[in-house]
């Protein structure tokens, strides 16, 4: 279990959490081929939200 916060988070891990809230979400580990497009870009949209709020989150007592 990692702290509940941490500025070492990769894009890697910011990916595979996306990934695994889509998975969740949808009820597939994969999408068909004709659900493809959508599963991929709800992981990319997901990705990016999270990357904008880990980068605007403010920790106190961090600085």
């Amino acid at each position: 279990m990692r702290p509940p916060f941490t500025e070492s988070v990769t894009e890697e891990d910011v990916r595979a959490a996306a990934l695994q809230y889509v998975r969740k979400i949808s009820g597939f580990r994969a999408p068909a081929a004709h659900n493809a497009e959508a599963f991929d870009r709800a992981v990319e949209t997901i990705t990016k939200a999270s990357e904008e709020l880990l980068g605007a989150l403010q920790v106190r007592g961090s600085r």
